[in-house]
């Protein structure tokens, strides 16, 4: 009798007196990824085993984490400028007080990556 594998077309090798079902993946694409497409990667195989798997298995992982990094990427872009104006960090400050401006651009970027961690990466 034929199991539900071999009936849908699949076969076995043998490894060791197992038989291991061959398959193949589809072919994935081959985006570059930048650091929020590893951080989100880093996030479904930790605690989205069942989101990884089917990108994985249906091809889409590579361009799913290229989406993110894009996402992400276009988020903290509109973001950053947003707060440092509501913040009154401009040009005038760091021509000012470079030191004071680099501190307080710094502070920004960790808000609002935060905002893009909570929205992009962990939803």
């Amino acid at each position: 009798m034929k199991t539900f594998y071999e009936q849908l077309g699949g076969t076995y090798r043998e490894d060791n007196g197992r038989l291991i079902p061959k398959m193949k993946l589809p072919e994935q694409t081959n985006y570059q990824i930048g650091k929020y497409g590893h951080f989100y990667l880093d996030y479904i195989k930790n605690h989205r085993r069942g989101r990884y798997t089917t990108l994985l298995t249906e091809g889409k992982l590579n361009a799913r984490l290229h989406e993110i990094d894009f996402e992400a990427n276009k988020m903290l872009e509109t973001i950053i400028p947003r707060l440092a104006a509501e913040r009154g960090i401009d040009e005038n400050l760091k021509t000012r007080d470079m030191l004071h401006w680099a501190a307080e651009m710094n502070n920004i970027k960790v808000c609002a990556e935060e905002i893009v961690f909570k929205e992009v990466i962990y939803k």
